[in-house]
């Protein structure tokens, strides 16, 4: 089974404490297509300009993105982002944003694609994300990220696009600001009353919490050593998500709990290295490796 992302393909300069890297392959929906091909096909639906080279589609062939989405404006410049990390890596000061031919994008599904079985909706405008869904033929789950810009600017767009999401990413701070609930599990519940069956609250390196009709699911994040940046952390995560999702439509509805954790895994391998160094280069064997150290560091006896 497919999973059709639309959301932005970038170029990214980034300043963490590890270093710096410039004109990174990045944007949401490279992160996210990465990290869900590892377990089903993804067709890609973003634009570029002129500036995004052979070798740049090449990193997004090899993991067996169909491309037939991809639009390229001819005499363009590709979306630009640079940002600075604090010591912590939980706080980011954006230095620029160039969003160049991603400022007028108007995503058009290829026709064939409209029956895909899995949608996400990455981070882009609540109004893209309708109408995206406008051009889908009852797809099994639509899933839907969003950020604090699109809460500020467009709270009631993004309301009414919710009403066709079945699952929401959403991080910690992001849903105490759309809900006015400082308490995740109230906030989480102000949310499935707007649409989403399931409510995935990511809270970095604290870890994610499931919110799917009574279950309740809390996860850590991995503990690593060292973290190098933590852009597209969030998509890698979804990407694992979703990936795994896509993977076992046969077996309805999922085990959201591996899902989760098989988001985790994807997660803690994107904040290794600046871009996709790390997580382009990836086995099954090291994912289910470190799948399996997920459960026992969650994994506790009776008690006696």
């Amino acid at each position: 089974m497919s999973i059709l992302v639309v959301g932005s393909v970038a170029f990214d300069t980034v300043f963490t404490p590890s270093g710096e890297g410039r004109d990174l392959l990045g944007g949401s929906a490279t992160h996210f297509s990465v990290a869900a091909s590892y377990f089903t096909p993804v067709r890609l639906v973003a634009v570029v300009g002129d500036d995004f080279g052979e070798e740049h589609l090449a990193v997004l062939r090899e993991h067996r993105v169909d491309l037939e989405g991809l639009r390229r404006i001819r005499g363009g410049m590709t979306f630009r982002w640079s940002g600075k990390y604090a010591d912590n890596l939980d706080d980011r000061e954006t230095l620029e944003t160039q969003l160049n031919v991603f400022a007028d994008f108007d995503p058009v599904l290829p026709p064939e694609w409209a029956t895909t079985p899995v949608v996400f909706l990455a981070n882009i405008d609540p109004d893209l994300q309708s109408r995206v869904l406008e051009q889908t033929s009852r797809p099994v789950l639509v899933a839907a990220d969003t950020m604090n810009y699109w809460i500020s600017s467009k709270r009631e767009e993004l309301r009414r696009t919710l009403a066709g999401v079945g699952l929401f990413f959403i991080n910690d701070s992001e849903i105490r600001q759309f809900t006015g609930r400082f308490n995740l599990v109230q906030a989480a519940e102000a949310v499935r009353e707007m649409g989403p069956d399931v409510v995935v609250v990511k809270r970095g390196e604290h870890g994610v919490l499931v919110f799917a009709g009574e279950d309740v699911f809390a996860l850590p994040a991995y503990p690593l050593r060292r973290v190098v940046d933590p852009t597209g952390a969030g998509d890698a995560f979804a990407g694992g998500f979703l990936g795994y999702v896509g993977s076992r439509l046969d077996h309805w509805p999922p085990d959201w709990r591996k899902a989760a954790v098989v988001g985790s895994v994807l997660a803690s391998f994107q904040v290794e290295s600046f871009s996709l160094d790390r997580i382009r280069r990836l086995t099954l064997p090291e994912i289910r490796e470190r799948y399996e150290e997920f459960g026992k560091l969650t994994r506790f006896g009776e008690l006696e």
